[in-house]
């Protein structure tokens, strides 16, 4: 597990504040935005959620999340800090909507 050591971020930046590598792969962060997400491996996917800003927990609900994305993990390799930090930074940028 690595902790972010510097949190200072720019409005339009990628921040990951917690990443776990391997094949339990998980982690959370937050946008420039305001909005958090938060990733894990479940069967051979990588499923990220985005959740709205200004969250009224500390634990986002399922009404939180607006916008998922899930890729396969084959092409990832899990034990590296920046593979797994870049796909995720893509599957962020990718993310669809949730439908309301």
């Amino acid at each position: 597990m690595t902790l972010a050591s510097d949190r200072a971020s720019l409005p339009s930046e990628f921040v990951l504040e917690e990443i776990t590598t391997g094949v339990h792969a998980s982690g959370f962060g937050e946008l420039g935005d305001g909005r958090s997400f938060s990733f894990h491996v479940e069967h051979h996917t990588l499923v990220i959620e985005v959740y709205r800003p200004r969250l009224a927990g500390p634990v986002p609900q399922a009404e939180d999340v607006v916008a998922t994305a899930r890729r396969s993990v084959l092409d990832i390799d899990l034990t590296d800090e920046r593979s797994l930090a870049a796909a995720v930074r893509d599957g962020v940028s990718e993310a669809a909507p949730v439908p309301r």
